[in-house]
């Protein structure tokens, strides 16, 4: 796993040079966000895909 500067420094070098502070921030957010997510899933905070259907399908309708 790389280390948050060695992302940072991925991330960096995937923008344009002429983008913003504001385009970094919000691409580090997402980043960060994606990250918290996957950790969830792999800890299993998160539910399957399929228990998520059944629970929804009580409610949503065809």
């Amino acid at each position: 796993m790389a280390t948050a500067k060695e992302e940072v420094e991925e991330l960096l070098g995937k923008l344009p040079n002429d983008c913003s502070l504001e385009d970094i921030q919000y691409h580090l957010f997402v980043l960060e966000k994606v990250r918290n997510g996957l950790e969830a899933a792999e800890t299993e905070r998160a539910i399957p895909q399929e228990e998520a259907e059944a629970r929804l399908g009580k409610w949503l309708t065809e």
